[in-house]
């Protein structure tokens, strides 16, 4: 755990964290928070496209998010990497990294200058389902600071997940259902992240466990992680007749191509998104099924996450921002947002899907 901060403190000698063109921006400490343009310092929260972007001179991110980064980024990024809540100094700026139980390696930065603490939370998992957690990367820690820069990819009530081993079981029902039938399932999901946690969750007795290639990248970083998953295998080693009792983990992308078809003439497919909360979204991705399992926090996620930092001021970074700020600020919290180019989920899906092995 962090040291105990003084939240009482009030020392306004310059935001820690302001928006610049280029991403969020600690001017005392001169670098960047995933930045969306090319800059010279980048402290990266987390390995998805939408926040960890090539072009950047130098990156600092958790070590054990390294593998998954180079994987993404290239092999040849400058890239430093830090345990959780090891300490670094940047111009005189404090800089620890904080689980936050997103996906592998994904942290909060926290940020400290002559006693004033600042958080960026980068994506987080939170919950309001007591003690539910992503069993596939260390869980959110809340860090106490003065001013907490949050997303809100869900914040709207709507957005109240169940407990994970409830969704999980209902998958394994699915697919225990097709593989008795003789019919394979196509089980899509991005393949940073939430395909580990799928793969995580599956019932290897049910049958084979196909991962598409841009999964099985990934897979093999969380398991030199030391992450344990299921063995999974590649789509061509498998015989017709093995296929049809087969799960295959694969990138939304991946919906209606060549690689899909090789599963055979019947396949009964589905999407496991937090925006399958939604009426009709299951129908917009067109699949049979859609599963609510969502690596970001739920709007009672979010409230517990933010008032644990007992931050007295809270900028919202992505998401509804507009309904979060309202909220807080009925707490009698400052709140305000930045708009940023967070929480695409179009550049994650294509980044996704490169490959068709």
């Amino acid at each position: 755990m962090t040291e105990p901060v003084d939240l009482q403190r009030r020392d306004d000698a310059g935001d820690l964290i302001v928006l610049r063109p280029e991403g969020l921006y600690c001017p005392a400490g001169d670098f960047h928070i995933d930045p969306w343009r090319p800059v010279a310092r980048a402290v990266i929260t987390h390995a998805h496209a939408d926040h960890a972007r090539i072009g950047h001179g130098a990156y600092l991110a958790t070590a054990i998010s390294e593998g998954v980064l180079r994987a993404r980024l290239g092999a040849d990024i400058t890239l430093q990497g830090l345990a959780y809540r090891e300490t670094v100094d940047l111009h005189g700026v404090r800089v620890s990294l904080h689980p936050a139980g997103h996906v592998l390696g994904s942290a909060q930065v926290r940020v400290e200058q002559h006693g004033r603490v600042w958080v960026a939370s980068g994506d987080y998992f939170a919950s309001g389902v007591a003690d539910d957690v992503n069993a596939t990367c260390a869980p959110f820690e809340p860090v106490d600071c003065h001013c907490f820069v949050t997303e809100s990819t869900f914040g709207l009530p709507i957005y109240r997940w169940r407990a994970q081993a409830a969704v999980q079981r209902e998958i394994n029902a699915w697919w225990q259902a097709n593989a008795q039938a003789g019919r394979a399932s196509l089980l899509l999901g991005y393949s940073f992240g939430k395909a580990q946690r799928l793969l995580a969750g599956l019932d290897t007795t049910i049958g084979p466990i196909v991962a598409h290639g841009a999964v099985e990248t990934l897979n093999a970083a969380y398991r030199a992680a030391g992450v344990a998953l299921p063995p999974t295998r590649r789509i061509a080693e498998l015989p017709r007749a093995e296929l049809k009792r087969a799960i295959a983990l694969a990138p939304p992308a991946v919906q209606d191509s060549a690689w899909a078809r090789r599963l055979g003439d019947d396949v009964s497919d589905a999407f496991a998104s937090g925006w399958m909360r939604l009426r009709g979204a299951r129908r917009r991705q067109g699949v049979d099924r859609g599963f609510v399992l969502s690596d970001h926090a739920d709007w009672p996620g979010l409230q517990r996450a933010i008032t644990a930092t007992g931050a007295e001021r809270v900028i919202v970074t992505h998401g509804y921002e507009a309904v979060m700020v309202r909220w807080l600020q009925q707490q009698g919290l400052q709140a305000q947002s930045f708009a940023t180019a967070y929480g695409d989920d179009a550049i994650e899906a294509d980044a996704a899907a490169p490959t068709t092995t």
